[in-house]
């Protein structure tokens, strides 16, 4: 089976050998691959809604891979049970539905090895989600396909590093605006390091380039539009606009030599 860019990044970054658990797996594609590939040994494909995993239950007979592929409607991970995953995938889903699965099935994702995450919206709010809960971000990554930019991230859930791991765990820094609270408060992110992914910026992620690279010209355009209208409502916008545009450049200063 070919995955499309996206998913084929998120699941590049499923660590070999981990049984999976696929939240909202619509069609398979995820753990149908996987296990084609002789990566993962099992998999359970779940969805909260009934239609996309009758979808996913033809695709895996379509495989034969039905000894290997569980499938369960599940509301996130309510149908998992405890240590029946190593590591977990919720991608293609919003950031504030992303954030709720984890908030709501933060016992069973304790238990986990790792989670896969791909929000489509709100990536600042996730990431800073995931940091107050004391996740620990392992690795983060981007594509581009079909003129979207899709950022990813893999992290180990909190509880399962231990103490030699814990010191490294990472906080959100005050000039972010973001609440900080907890234990899990030992290194802070900047607000463009929420923004656009400490570990990106760090990595100096080329994708991530050409998405700052492109924002940065969209917002001068808009801005130049806007410079000779006085209206209250254009004042505002260039206000917001300014600030966006200084954040993307602060982003674009990780790539100077």
């Amino acid at each position: 089976m070919e995955l499309s860019k996206r998913l084929n990044a998120v699941a590049s970054l499923v660590t070999d050998g981990y049984r999976l658990a696929d939240i909202g797996t619509d069609h398979a594609y995820i753990p149908i691959r996987l296990i084609q590939d002789g990566r993962i040994p099992g998999a359970v494909a779940m969805d909260v809604n009934r239609g996309p995993l009758l979808r996913a239950e033809e695709n895996i007979r379509l495989y034969g891979l039905e000894g290997k592929i569980k499938t369960r409607i599940s509301d996130g991970f309510a149908s998992l049970e405890r240590n029946e995953a190593d590591s977990a995938v919720i991608a293609g889903m919003g950031g504030p539905l992303t954030i709720r699965i984890l908030r709501d099935g933060l016992q069973t994702v304790t238990a986990l090895k790792e989670c896969i995450l791909q929000p489509q919206s709100e990536i600042e709010k996730v990431r800073a989600f995931l940091l107050e809960e004391g996740f620990f971000f392992l690795q983060e990554d981007m594509v581009e396909e079909d003129g979207k930019y899709y950022p990813m991230m893999k992290l180990r859930p909190p509880g399962t590093g231990g103490a030699a791991e814990e010191k490294h765990c990472i906080k959100v820094s005050e000039s972010s605006g973001i609440r900080k609270s907890g234990k899990h408060n030992t290194d802070g992110w900047s607000e463009v390091e929420l923004r656009y992914g400490k570990l990106l910026l760090k990595d100096k992620n080329p994708v991530l380039r050409e998405y700052l690279e492109r924002e940065i010209r969209i917002y001068i355009r808009i801005l130049d539009k806007l410079k000779d209208n006085t209206s209250e409502k254009a004042a505002v916008r260039r206000i917001e606009l300014e600030k966006e545009l200084k954040i993307a450049e602060k982003g674009m200063d990780y790539y100077a030599v």
